[in-house]
């Protein structure tokens, strides 16, 4: 019998937000890798891109010509995953093993810049806060539209996240009903403010940041840290310090302090292995659905699958799907990787 390591020992780690667990078997990180390597494209982009979609003065697939922008732009999903159509909800799909309901919602794409070559790390911040007042701004629109009750707001970076088109760019579903993992959040977080009469994060950054293993950046207003949870090898969440429920009750003072820590971020992990770095990126917080909710409180979760370098990625096969998740490399081994990487992005250094 020895003692338990959790650095070395396989262990279970609960996850508050959704109520679910993960298996963390930090001993597995040693094993040797003989299976699919990804191809990472070096090429470098151009500035501009006559064959890009999403390039200011192209022509999208529905015939249309982008406009000649010059920040952020905003346009309709041209194939959304939902329509705005009111369909008549027919009673016989209500049926115990066959449930089903129309569901009403907006689809939007933003490009980030009119750099078709230009994605987080390397803008500037003051484009970074055009960004985020553009988030504002949907997030207002969308979520006074009367059927909406959810605006999500993400970003898919890099081919291996199944983004099709390199152009910096992100989107926004908005939709009637909250999404499963987003009602799952609801929950926690209304039983724990119900019961504590503060948010969860709220307490849960403050323990993070006493312990501090955890931690990759920190400034005034926002923690970059691994969750303690975390399911994939440099997964990460921005979380306010402020129990601020939205991103439209941001300060000035915070959406500068937001738009430099996500540049901060997105660097680190761009020079973790000297590549532009694959993830699913989106913010959670309060729905749009009339009600206050004062258990809500901003975080944005990122989800990067590379594992070992540029090319190894995580999948999600075999037990995770019909166990539970689980990952090797702890997450605070993650988190101390992370934190002493540089803040000055790798292309900036190899040009120096």
């Amino acid at each position: 019998m020895k003692n338990f390591d959790i650095n070395e020992d396989p262990h279970r780690r609960f996850n508050p937000l959704i109520n679910e667990w993960v298996l963390v078997s930090p001993h597995r990180a040693k094993r040797p890798w003989q299976g699919q390597n990804e191809t990472i494209s070096t090429e470098e982009l151009p500035k501009y891109d006559p064959t890009c979609y999403l390039c200011p003065g192209n022509v999208r697939a529905n015939g249309m010509n982008n406009p000649q922008y010059e920040s952020s732009f905003v346009f309709e999903n041209d194939f959304a995953a939902m329509k705005q159509d009111e369909i008549i909800f027919e009673e016989d799909i209500k049926h115990t093993f066959f449930k089903a309901k129309p569901e009403q919602g907006i689809s939007r794409v933003v490009c980030f810049s009119p750099r078709h070559d230009l994605t987080l790390p390397e803008m500037e911040i003051a484009d970074i806060e055009n960004i985020i007042t553009t988030w504002q701004k949907e997030y207002t629109d969308l979520g006074n539209i009367k059927f909406i009750n959810h605006v999500q707001i993400f970003e898919n970076k890099g081919s291996v996240m199944g983004c099709s088109n390199p152009h910096p760019h992100g989107q926004i579903w908005a939709q009637s009903s909250l999404p499963t993992q987003v009602e799952k959040t609801q929950n926690s977080l209304k039983l724990y403010y119900d019961k504590n009469q503060k948010t969860l994060l709220e307490d849960y950054v403050k323990a993070e940041l006493k312990a501090g293993d955890r931690i990759v950046i920190e400034n005034d207003h926002f923690v970059a840290l691994v969750p303690f949870w975390a399911i994939w090898p440099y997964e990460t969440m921005i979380i306010s310090k402020r129990a601020v429920n939205k991103i439209t009750n941001f300060t000035a003072d915070e959406s500068t302090a937001f738009a430099k820590i996500l540049k901060q971020l997105t660097t680190k992990y761009d020079n973790l292995f000297n590549t532009s770095f694959p993830y699913s990126s989106g913010i959670h917080q309060s729905p749009t659905d009339g009600l206050i909710h004062p258990e809500w409180h901003f975080h944005m979760h990122f989800y990067p699958p590379l594992l070992r370098s540029a090319t190894v990625k995580k999948f999600m096969v075999g037990y995770e799907m019909l166990g539970e998740s689980q990952r090797d490399i702890t997450p605070e081994k993650s988190a101390e990787i992370l934190r002493q990487l540089s803040d000055v992005h790798y292309k900036t250094l190899v040009k120096a």
